[in-house]
């Protein structure tokens, strides 16, 4: 609002005005406001407004914009691998809502269609070809490449040795083994490696990592899958060593038990339970006693410690890895 000279002068027009602080706009005499911080008389109005339905408006503006302005992902473009279900989804889907422009790279999608109003690219994390394609993809659309979200990767339960010898194809296996390696590892480095080649050139970036709480921990008939996030958050620690001089920060997040998502199929269920040795309908789920706040996580809670990360309210972090566990997993 541009200052009023006197009480007869009305308000011309509206433009921003530096009012040191929104708190300080305050009502002075009937119909006329002004900036407590400089005493300048901003409008004549002929009556106050309802001070509730400001406030009501107010709360309302603030809560669909607040996380755009504080995190200001706006100018952002983000890639997602694995953004077609699970927590990838999620967490494309939370940048996308902070602001950033975000592309869905998945083995399952078509390139140049659109999942949710966000520009979608075929990509085979594990294929050399299929990755360069798909960065290539992305900066000839928007030019840039600002945040990658290596999310992309499985789990297949294996037992090392399966003892009881009753279910043969759950004991860990090269074909699995190299499944989980060329996803969770190969692929992570080959998508990492072309994005931090133009953040490198454009001398800033965000990498961030899915790892997981097992890579910390270790975990029953999952010590493959264990390793490989082991070698993720390896990863994040020497490669924040790395580049962090040339202005792109490499941070990763390690979720524990998390909300059940489509990917948690019966046949996962039921390998998961063998190798733990009990059947599914008796897997845990007393989580007050195995979780400190209570609860699994939520996928968002997920989506929203990734965004505020590639943010540069995060700028001082890199080369590291943030649980997400309720407190269940060593920090």
């Amino acid at each position: 609002l541009k200052p009023s000279h006197g009480r007869g002068h009305r308000m011309a027009e509206l433009a921003a005005w530096p009012c040191h602080s929104s708190s300080r706009l305050q009502h002075g005499y009937e119909g006329q406001r002004y900036c407590a911080a400089t005493s300048q008389v901003y409008s004549q109005i002929k009556r106050l407004p309802d001070k509730g339905a400001l406030h009501e408006a107010h709360q309302r503006g603030r809560k669909r914009t607040v996380e755009k302005q504080w995190l200001e992902l706006e100018e952002k473009v983000a890639i997602v691998t694995g953004a077609a279900s699970g927590i990838g989804k999620h967490v494309a889907e939370v940048l996308k809502a902070a602001g950033a422009t975000v592309v869905v790279a998945d083995l399952t999608v078509e390139t140049g269609k659109e999942l949710e109003s966000m520009y979608c690219v075929k990509c085979n994390v594990a294929d050399p070809d299929s990755v360069n394609a798909m960065a290539k993809a992305v900066i000839d659309r928007y030019g840039s490449i600002d945040i990658l979200v290596n999310n992309a990767g499985l789990n297949r339960p294996r037992l090392l040795v399966d003892v009881k010898g009753e279910r043969p194809e759950y004991e860990l296996n090269v074909k699995d083994f190299d499944l989980m390696f060329n996803v969770n590892v190969k692929g992570l480095f080959l998508v990492a490696q072309v994005c931090a080649r133009q953040m490198i050139k454009q001398g800033k970036g965000v990498i961030v990592n899915m790892s997981s709480a097992s890579g910390k921990e270790g975990s029953v008939g999952q010590s493959a899958y264990s390793a490989t996030k082991g070698a993720v958050d390896s990863f994040t620690r020497s490669w924040g060593k790395e580049i962090s001089p040339h202005g792109v920060r490499v941070v990763a997040v390690a979720p524990d038990i998390m909300e059940a998502t489509s990917l948690r199929t019966p046949a996962y269920e039921e390998a998961l339970a063998y190798t733990l040795g009990t059947t599914p309908d008796k897997l845990n789920t007393d989580y007050k006693k195995s979780i400190p706040v209570g609860r699994p996580g939520k996928l968002d809670e997920v989506g929203w410690t990734v965004a505020f990360l590639a943010s540069d309210r995060a700028g001082y972090i890199t080369g590291t890895t943030i649980n997400v566990s309720g407190g269940k997993s060593r920090g």
